[in-house]
């Protein structure tokens, strides 16, 4: 699937007035990821966001507008979401989606790093 350029660029454009942080982009999860410090924190799929965040915070993040959740391997992924436009279209709902993966990432776990 091919991911939204315009949006990406969104969110490079926001990141990079972030600082302190390292980020680095990867292809994945059928789209474009935003690691931050090596772990990933927000990814642009397809036309959506899809932000990584504290689990404990699911449920409440399941009322916000334009919120899925995320199912991988028959299972729900507790702690991300994709948001739809309408839930990042506004700068405001934009930046809170962006800056509550950012406020999780030095509590996120890092994937292990595959070594040859």
């Amino acid at each position: 699937m091919a991911y939204s350029e315009k949006l990406a660029d969104r969110l490079r454009v926001y990141l990079a007035q972030v600082p302190d942080i390292r980020v680095d982009e990867k292809k994945m999860f059928r789209g474009l990821a935003f690691l931050v410090n090596d772990k990933m924190c927000v990814n642009v799929s397809g036309d959506n966001l899809m932000c990584r965040f504290d689990p404990e915070l699911q449920s409440e993040m399941e009322n916000k507008t334009g919120f899925q959740s995320v199912k991988m391997a028959g299972r729900f992924m507790k702690g991300y979401g994709y948001i739809s436009e309408e839930g990042f279209r506004e700068p405001d709902d934009f930046k809170f989606w962006v800056d509550l993966a950012l406020e999780f990432n030095p509590r996120a776990k890092s994937s292990k790093k595959k070594t040859s």
